[in-house]
């Protein structure tokens, strides 16, 4: 069973990672950082490409992180197969015993760095869950044909975006996601609590019922900051971690010490998750430290969190 389905669905606070394939074919510094996560959260996100940025295939890390004891929730984007490669993926994947998945739609080939790479978009994040649950109620392939040996089950969850103008198109688009077969859902980057917490009253209100994991984003600095609220759509850090950011790199310039805003990041971080946790917000938090993986061993343990 899917580490994480276990977690969920017992009632455990559940905490999943984020790590993107390496640009090449050296998986050196990804597996260094899977160590470190090992025992320490119930999954570890492979990104797809994202940001439409070419990188070794999702699937070829998420095998190496199943081999080194590792469990890997394999994304799947519309952005680059149709539903035949989309679905002969996940049937390679399930041989691996891979049986975590994420459907997301994808960024634009426009705003990645092969820009004359043509998008496929058969399938967008509701259309691949419709049809990875089809294929388990069913035994068939998309087209319909027996599969030999009946079809893998998988913990099949999506992604939504907490600030979003009108958010009810956000929670729409969630409910469909939940009817289409997501049991878990991973938010966008959160950095207001009060925010979030506005948001859950209205997916209970709406009725949704699935289990959702609060998106933390570690910041490194203000600069960082100020980068994704100008061009990271759903992201919204607020002025006053803005402005403690640029104190710390004010001081660690005084003082000739470096590393400070990222230091204050942490423990932003971890102060966050632990009021998740305490407050029981939501049923866990996603982690996405964005190539410092090392640091999220260390953000849970600051804020209290074993699995």
């Amino acid at each position: 069973m899917s580490l994480l389905k276990e977690a969920l669905e017992a009632g455990k606070f559940g905490v999943t990672a984020e790590m993107a394939p390496p640009k090449g074919y050296d998986f050196t510094e990804q597996m260094e950082a899977a160590a470190l996560l090992q025992g320490k959260v119930h999954g570890v996100n492979v990104t797809d490409m994202q940001s439409a940025s070419l990188k070794a295939t999702g699937l070829g890390l998420c095998i190496k992180l199943k081999q080194a004891g590792v469990e890997p929730i394999l994304q799947m984007t519309g952005r680059d197969r149709n539903r035949m490669a989309i679905m002969g993926d996940a049937l390679a994947a399930a041989s691996f015993g891979i049986d975590t998945m994420l459907a997301l739609t994808g960024d634009h080939p426009v705003v990645g760095d092969c820009r004359d790479s043509k998008p496929v978009y058969d399938l967008d994040s509701v259309g691949i869950l419709k049809m990875l649950s089809q294929m388990e109620e069913s035994g068939c392939d998309c087209g319909g044909n027996e599969l030999t040996g009946g079809a893998p089950k998988f913990y099949k969850g999506a992604c939504v975006t907490p600030v979003y103008e009108p958010l009810f198109l956000q929670l729409n688009k969630l409910r469909q996601k939940v009817e289409a077969g997501a049991m878990y859902i991973q938010t966008q980057g959160i950095f207001d609590l009060d925010t979030f917490k506005r948001f859950m009253e209205q997916v209970d209100m709406m009725g949704i019922k699935t289990h959702i994991m609060a998106g933390i984003i570690p910041l490194k600095s203000a600069g960082m900051a100020k980068y994704m609220n100008e061009n990271v759509p759903g992201i919204a850090v607020p002025q006053s971690m803005i402005e403690r950011l640029e104190a710390a790199a004010a001081e660690g310039k005084e003082k000739g010490v470096k590393g400070l805003p990222m230091q204050l990041g942490i423990e932003m971080a971890a102060e966050m998750i632990a009021k998740i946790k305490d407050e029981k917000l939501c049923d866990g938090v996603h982690i996405m430290a964005i190539g410092a993986e090392k640091n999220v061993p260390v953000i849970l343990d600051k804020a209290g969190v074993a699995i």
